[in-house]
């Protein structure tokens, strides 16, 4: 898709602070935030290229990547009928309009229109 670009890739684990614990020590990462910050079960860290590579606590194997896009209503309207759907078309409370669907292995496929 023209206009489309790879943002966050998130690998799915089973304990959070072991695998924190991991990519910080082994790899020299740096945690950028947790969420949610009552009781997280995602970290994400900081990158140089500008795109987000996370790890969350989560059953399965599938992952998440998220794509930005310059117009997600009509990306929404296209797919939404051909789809899983995991998170519908919504607005965030942090500025940004995104849905989210499932690929036919269980992969979460994010479209994002930052704010």
């Amino acid at each position: 898709m023209a206009g489309t670009k790879l943002e966050h890739v998130r690998a799915n684990v089973t304990d959070l602070n072991a695998a924190v614990d991991w990519y910080t020590t082994i790899l020299d990462f740096e945690v950028e935030a947790y969420w949610p910050p009552d009781a997280p079960n995602y970290a994400h860290f900081v990158t140089q290229s500008g795109a987000t590579f996370a790890v969350m606590e989560a059953e399965g194997r599938g992952g998440r990547f998220n794509f930005t896009v310059d117009d997600p209503d009509t990306l929404w309207n296209k797919v939404k009928d051909q789809v899983v759907i995991v998170e519908p078309l919504f607005d965030t409370p942090y500025g940004t309009r995104k849905f989210t669907i499932a690929d036919p292995d269980g992969n979460e496929l994010g479209f994002v229109r930052n704010g």
